[in-house]
């Protein structure tokens, strides 16, 4: 891979950043405000230049549609941040792997990680999620979290938890059905947030019948697992 100019170095930092603080990328008016361009079309070029240089990949039509590449030019170079690398790449055979269960379609009213819900256990690389083990794959269903990166097929690393931070993203059990979304905590309860205008807001009220299932840490993109 080519080496970063100092610009792009800068980009890419600051893409890392964004996710490491945010649980997202930053938008191209974000990244031309953050360093001064005069417009987004600027900050968009740039990001073509990182993306021909492999360091990162485009998704078109979306306006955080950046993902980190692991093996990117200076992805080990002092970074500010942990990025947990949603989306991420699969993990170079020859290294030490976690296996982790794939969890595919849930049934209702069953714990998320039932022996039946279980489609495989798939190694991973620990580097693509740094300080974070995940304790499972969820295969993501629908387009409500596109907008990130997050596409049907995908499959989200998830650490089991009961609590998290307002704008993380989430898996959430609501009645029957279990969905990724972006966590917003309210005085009177939580609304859980699609990355995709096409989708309305969840409000869980005190009566729904809600449960956190855990927190995303990483992604691995749809077709790199045979």
């Amino acid at each position: 891979m080519q080496k970063l100019t100092e610009r792009q170095q800068q980009i890419f930092d600051l893409i890392r950043e964004s996710i490491a603080s945010n649980g997202m990328p930053p938008t191209r008016a974000e990244i031309a405000q953050a360093l001064g361009f005069r417009s987004p079309n600027a900050a968009e070029e740039h990001l073509k230049a990182l993306a021909r240089k492999g360091a990162i990949e485009l998704t078109a039509g979306t306006s955080r549609g950046i993902r980190i590449k692991p093996q990117a030019p200076g992805a080990d170079m002092r970074p500010t941040a942990r990025v947990p690398d949603i989306p991420g790449d699969l993990p170079h055979p020859a290294s030490t792997q976690w296996m982790l269960p794939l969890v595919g379609r849930v049934a209702a009213g069953s714990p998320i990680l039932a022996t039946e819900h279980i489609d495989a256990h798939i190694g991973v690389d620990p580097v693509l999620f740094g300080n974070e083990r995940p304790d499972y794959l969820l295969k993501v269903r629908g387009l409500s979290m596109r907008d990130i990166g997050i596409l049907e097929g995908d499959l989200l690393a998830v650490r089991k938890a009961t609590e998290a931070r307002d704008g993380q993203i989430v898996v959430a059990r609501i009645g029957d059905e279990v969905t990724v979304k972006r966590l917003r905590l309210l005085p009177g309860g939580v609304e859980l947030l699609p990355e995709n205008p096409d989708f309305q807001p969840i409000v869980v009220g005190d009566r729904d019948d809600f449960a956190l299932e855990g927190i995303a840490v990483g992604l691995i993109r749809a077709g790199l697992i045979h």
